[in-house]
């Protein structure tokens, strides 16, 4: 059987793979097996104590047994009970496919780790708490099309301004084709980032006023089958 860290970090696994695969969709288009639980967290030995979990079920798309499973595992990989950025970025790098300049592709991994840690991170606390874990798998998992893409903006978003512009698109799209340009067929050109950056702002920006809002962002996705399609990535990995 295998054991609640082993079981939470392959979860996490599939659930970054997944949605690295989906953002490689979206810019080119431009096992749940609980042990036998108690009826509540466990909630000693750490600094900081999460929500109920009755409350948790309440709020996310997930089972109270599921809560448990993954509440057990990010606590066995997480003692503290919160994930700082290190950690997450270590974490994340687990689940990236090494090749023979593994030291350069986990520095790339890194960048687009710290992304994807500040989109997890919504207090800006500088650290992901069960509860932040959970809502965001909830919502990429098992949400509504249209919160899986406002998720997914405001990861773009990196200033968090309400818009996504060239500057912000081209970091997130450089960060995600430098860890994985060396491994696709064929290998990407070193403008794959621009042209596809390009690409994006000539599809969504509907009224060219150089940036991309969340209603044009939602409607030009929902308009693109491939990025629909690929929505649907992440639906098994529970």
């Amino acid at each position: 059987m295998r054991s609640p860290k082993s079981h939470f970090l392959q979860v996490l696994g599939c659930f970054l793979l997944s949605f690295l695969a989906y953002e490689l969709s979206n810019v080119a288009s431009v096992c749940v097996h609980a042990d036998k639980a108690d009826d509540d967290l466990e909630m000693t030995m750490v600094c900081h104590r999460p929500e109920g979990l009755d409350q948790l079920e309440a709020q996310t798309n997930f089972s109270k047994r599921e809560l448990q499973v993954l509440y057990r595992g990010f606590k066995n990989e997480c003692p503290s009970g919160v994930v700082n950025e290190e950690t997450f970025k270590q974490i994340y790098s687990q689940f990236f496919p090494h090749g023979g300049e593994a030291c350069v592709c986990k520095c790339y991994a890194s960048t687009y780790a710290h992304y994807l840690f500040n989109a997890f991170d919504t207090g800006h606390s500088g650290s992901i708490k069960f509860e932040d874990f959970v809502t965001a798998l909830s919502i990429l998992l098992r949400g509504t099309v249209t919160e899986k893409l406002q998720w997914t903006f405001n990861l773009y978003d990196i200033n968090r301004d309400g818009y996504i512009n060239k500057e912000e698109m081209t970091d997130i799209v450089r960060a995600i084709y430098d860890m994985m340009g060396k491994y696709t067929y064929p290998v990407l050109k070193h403008d794959a980032p621009k042209q596809h950056v390009d690409a994006f702002f000539q599809k969504m920006d509907k009224n060219r006023d150089g940036v991309v809002t969340l209603d044009e962002f939602i409607l030009s996705c929902q308009e693109d089958e491939n990025i629909m399609r690929s929505l649907q990535l992440f639906e098994n990995v529970i």
